[in-house]
């Protein structure tokens, strides 16, 4: 065995000392890179996958609908057709019994000119019934008058006989002291016999009198009790006429609102039948392209309320809409920025640096939803950005999207120790940014 000189091991220990002298110059440059890599700024983001979506909600694909069930009869579009709004799309036939009759507006209109008639009639015969109402009160009135002249007159009448009566007592009295006081003069032989049966016969005169004035007093009393009775029957006479007239009256009225009633529902259900014949018809809502047809060929029977068509709005600004996690929800805000990745554009993506960032497109946040979703997550809903980068004119409602929400921007090593030791975000309140003025 042949060991190496002393020459020998002295260069090769000479070199082993070059290399490593040459790789630890190495080492320390990578070092410090690594070092001054951890020091550059890294913007943090949440990443969030959504889809594109509209503002508003008539912006969205939305479903034509039938108002009335019919069959159809023949169809006007096609799949793929571009309509203006109010262009037809579909007409229907009728298939319900109560509106196959083709005249059916004209006899209800028929229908509802005679029961205008009625109403007239019954309106006349109720002016009538009150005309009627209006003399039977003046003779009411005119003839409880004459009554309560009739009673004043026998009231007045009764008086005198009374006054006859209370005459013919005083007579009574005065014949029968005169026949007392001769009686007793006759008694002394100072009054003949003659001139006490004169007296006497005066008093007989004078009960005469009375009895017939008293039989003249009950009589006038019995006129004055008929006069009262008789003006009575007047009150319950035409108070009877007058409570039928009034029973006629509010008949009449009733009958006339029942009338008018009937005349308001059928002008209902001509109404309805008038604006049913614009149902047959089925119209385009607004602009847009036909994407879908749900109902096959013609002679086919929809439903009241059943889709026929599909159609896509025309010019809709679009929105886009993402699912965030709850824990995400307090770092986002309204105006905060937010860039977007497109399904179907090509892209490179750097999310912590967005500047370096190829094929993204800005946003801004503008409504955040209250309520969490089916899946567990909040919906946030972003608007373009135009003044920074239009959105592509090829989006679709529906396209694929993810955002990356921009939060505060902070050193690379730090980030590294957030993720590894599994800290959110840090809490971050950008600056928002404000509307262009003369936009």
């Amino acid at each position: 065995m042949k060991y190496p000189s002393t020459q020998e091991t002295s260069s090769l220990l000479k070199d082993s000392i070059w290399v490593s002298s040459k790789m630890y110059k190495k080492l320390r440059w990578f070092f410090v890179l690594f070092v001054l890599i951890m020091f550059l700024p890294w913007q943090q983001n949440i990443q969030a996958m959504g889809k594109v979506t509209t503002f508003l909600p008539e912006g969205r694909p939305q479903e034509i609908h039938s108002n009335i069930a019919g069959r159809v009869k023949y169809w006007k579009i096609k799949e793929g057709d571009f309509v203006k709004k109010g262009d037809t799309v579909l007409v229907l036939n009728e298939i319900k019994t109560e509106y196959l009759d083709p005249d059916l507006l004209n006899q209800t209109e028929t229908q509802i000119t005679a029961k205008e008639q009625s109403v007239l009639s019954y309106s006349s015969k109720v002016d009538a019934i009150n005309n009627q109402i209006t003399q039977l009160e003046n003779n009411r009135n005119l003839t409880q008058g004459k009554a309560r002249n009739k009673i004043e007159q026998e009231q007045y009448k009764f008086k005198a006989e009374q006054a006859e009566y209370n005459a013919a007592l005083i007579a009574v009295g005065i014949a029968k002291k005169q026949l007392e006081r001769d009686s007793i003069l006759a008694a002394d032989k100072l009054r003949s016999t003659l001139e006490v049966e004169n007296r006497r016969l005066k008093f007989q005169d004078a009960l005469a009198k009375k009895l017939g004035a008293e039989a003249k007093l009950k009589v006038g009393l019995n006129a004055v009790e008929n006069a009262k009775i008789e003006l009575r029957n007047i009150q319950s006479e035409y108070g009877e006429k007058l409570a039928k007239a009034e029973s006629d009256r509010f008949s009449a009225i009733s009958s006339q609102l029942e009338t008018e009633a009937e005349v308001s529902k059928l002008r209902n259900s001509y109404s309805n039948y008038s604006i049913r014949n614009g149902f047959y018809i089925i119209t385009a809502p607004q602009s847009g392209y036909v994407s879908k047809t749900q109902i096959r060929g013609i002679n086919e029977t929809i439903k009241e309320g059943q889709a026929v068509c599909t159609i896509v709005p025309e010019g809709a600004r679009l929105a886009v809409e993402l699912h965030v996690k709850p824990t995400d929800v307090p770092l986002i805000n309204v105006g905060q920025s937010v860039n977007f990745v497109f399904d179907g554009w090509p892209t490179v993506v750097f999310s912590g640096w967005p500047k370096a960032s190829f094929g993204t497109f800005p946003g801004v946040v503008y409504g955040i939803d209250n309520m969490i979703g089916e899946r567990g997550e909040y919906r946030v809903l972003i608007k373009a950005n135009d003044i920074k980068k239009k959105w592509p004119l090829q989006l679709k409602v529906g396209i694929g999207a993810r955002g990356y929400m921009q939060l505060k921007t902070v050193p690379i090593w730090y980030e590294l120790w957030r993720i590894l030791n599994g800290f959110p975000a840090d809490f971050y309140i950008p600056t928002l940014q404000k509307d262009n003025p003369k936009k």
